[in-house]
């Protein structure tokens, strides 16, 4: 076998395979006589392990592996586990999406979760949407506010996370969202103080929370680090969706794409609205949409202490804390 992996520091939450590993998750995947012809570790994404693997005849496939479940945090435990939930809901993207080709969750051969699915066409929107003049991103935008209609338009039946646990009110599934997210950073040694603070504020008021009654998918991540772009198109044009383990059933306002969406009014980005509908800009809404505000920034405190960025968890911080100046009001 042709092993290529990523060189990673000592304690890298990413954590690699030998090949040794590989070839014995692919004879477990496809059979005792599977011959593994090349493993490339691909850079892509900052959670689970992932492998570009050549079997010698058809496509290859790609190997995403879990990390070991005692370096999970609780507001991220068994997220692959959660995208395999969420497939059968998500047929109206599913042209869009890779295949499950084979998932273990038994930990009998490495520990860990893992799962292969099918190669998406296409080159990772990161990489060549800087490559198309600005006004042609408009259009990209509006493929992206197309995607998130349909994901959105998909009923559930509770709030939370796909694969659970679940909640019988949006309000429950929230507060619970965030003292776990809070229980995660003090647990990694930081101050959570002005998380359990909002969370404080959304229990108290639950009944604006509560205005949500009908759980909706959320996709969790859906931006343009997880969409593939067709190689070669005149003009941008979205080819793949991966990467879908965050998945909710809950608010659609409360998706990391509307975050995205509204992040940067102005911008090409504002053409996300002209398929997608506008955003409610109610009251209610506005107090909602700080609360979720915090959620996301609590999530990327987590990520940015899990990547060593103590510049980029003081920002957070600040960045909370000017969101509690709105919502004490």
């Amino acid at each position: 076998m042709e092993f290529q992996g990523i060189q990673r520091a000592a304690g890298a939450f990413q954590e690699p395979l030998t090949a040794e590993e590989i070839a014995a998750v692919c004879r477990r995947a496809f059979g005792p006589g599977t011959r593994v012809v090349s493993a490339v570790e691909l850079g892509l994404g900052m959670y689970n392990t992932t492998y570009r693997i050549d079997l010698g005849e058809g496509r290859p496939v790609v190997l995403r592996v879990a990390p070991e479940p005692g370096r999970q945090f609780s507001s991220e435990r068994e997220l692959m586990r959660n995208e395999y939930a969420s497939v059968p809901y998500l047929t109206s993207i599913a042209p869009l999406m890779p295949r499950v080709l084979a998932a273990d969750f038994t930990h009998e051969l490495i520990g860990r979760d893992w799962m292969i699915q099918s190669l998406l066409d296409g080159v990772p929107a990161p990489e060549r949407l800087g490559g198309y003049p600005r006004p042609a991103w408009r259009g990209f935008f509006r493929q992206l506010g197309d995607i998130a209609r349909r994901v959105h338009d998909i009923r559930g039946p509770r709030f939370g996370p796909v694969a659970g646990p679940g909640h019988a009110t949006w309000s429950e599934a929230i507060v619970v969202a965030l003292g776990r997210i809070a229980a995660d950073l003090e647990g990694a040694g930081l101050d959570a103080a002005d998380l359990r603070e909002v969370a404080a504020v959304a229990d108290r008021r639950r009944a604006a929370l509560d205005e949500v009654t009908e759980p909706r998918m959320l996709a969790g991540d859906l931006w343009t680090v997880n969409v593939m772009l067709a190689d070669g198109a005149p003009e941008p044009t979205i080819s793949g969706v991966l990467d879908l383990d965050r998945t909710w059933w809950g608010d659609p306002a409360a998706d990391w794409t509307i975050r995205m969406a509204l992040a940067r009014p102005g911008t090409e980005r504002d053409a996300f609205w002209e398929t997608y509908g506008a955003p409610d800009g109610s009251p209610s809404a506005g107090l909602r949409a700080r609360i979720y505000h915090a959620r996301h920034v609590g999530a990327v405190r987590l990520e940015r202490h899990r990547l060593g960025n103590a510049d980029g968890v003081r920002d957070s911080c600040d960045e909370v804390r000017a969101l509690l100046a709105g919502l004490r009001g």
